[in-house]
């Protein structure tokens, strides 16, 4: 699965402010006295912004990568079942991009049964897709969702391929896409030949993807398939493994090489 995740908006833009302070108690107060909002006086308030130019831009994007590696579907996952006006936003102003900007390349789920070939959109709230992608992720193939969704749904993800040493990802604007390991730095284990090397490969992949070299990046993922299919791994994913050979990070590194 691919996880499209906006990444300026929602509760992670950083709007919020400390139970009790002077800009707290402003923003409950005209919530509750010019809104009619019912708000406890005491609360800690955050602000989710979410706009339909940042939602549409994200599902063009995922509907782009879909058409463009042949992927099967792509799903619009969110929580507008109770978050009608921000998360129900983001599903209608992602269904309007798939309506206006990709009719001939993708048909609804609901029509799914006549149009082969076709990228088939679908939407999931967001609580059930969690048991969805465990149960039948033979049926997502593309995930488009808000911030806060995707970051818990691309950690579950990774954990049922090993955790994060093996997820890759990328930061990608309008005109610049800056692959890195979704882990971060690993600070706790530098030099010691521990690290899995394997989201910075599969980093390598989803960068020749993005340029169109398709061939070179499957051959990336058939050398990480054919090595830990061997179950000579780093420690992380043997520790998960029976009859797993641990190996350090140059080591599994040179086997991927090898497997090329």
């Amino acid at each position: 699965m691919v996880v499209f995740r906006e990444n300026t908006e929602d509760v992670y833009a950083g709007i919020e402010y400390k139970a009790g302070t002077p800009e707290a108690r402003r923003l409950i107060d005209f919530l509750r006295n010019e809104m009619g909002a019912n708000v406890d006086p005491e609360s800690a308030v955050g602000i989710k912004p979410m706009t339909a130019r940042g939602s549409k831009r994200l599902v063009r994007r995922a509907m782009d990568f879909a058409v463009a590696q042949k992927r099967s579907s792509l799903t619009l996952v969110h929580k507008g079942n109770i978050m009608k006006f921000t998360e129900g936003g983001f599903r209608e102003w992602g269904y309007e991009v798939v309506r206006d900007e990709f009719a001939d390349v993708s048909v609804l789920e609901a029509d799914a049964g006549g149009a082969a070939g076709r990228v088939v959109v679908k939407d999931r709230i967001a609580d059930a897709m969690f048991q969805e992608v465990l149960i039948r992720p033979d049926q997502y193939s593309v995930i488009a969702t808000p911030n806060l969704n995707g970051d818990y749904l691309s950690d579950a993800l990774a954990a049922q391929v090993g955790g994060l040493g093996l997820a890759p990802g990328v930061n990608m604007s309008d005109s610049l896409a800056f692959f890195e390991a979704t882990h971060g730095t690993a600070p706790t284990i530098a030099g010691q030949d521990k690290a899995n090397p394997g989201s910075l490969i599969l980093c390598g992949a989803l960068m020749l993807e993005h340029m169109g070299w398709n061939d070179a990046a499957t051959r990336i993922y058939n050398a990480i398939n054919a090595t830990i299919g061997k179950r000579t791994v780093t420690v992380d994913l043997a520790s998960q493994m029976a009859g797993a050979t641990t190996v350090g990070t140059v080591a599994f590194g040179e086997l991927v090489a090898k497997a090329l």
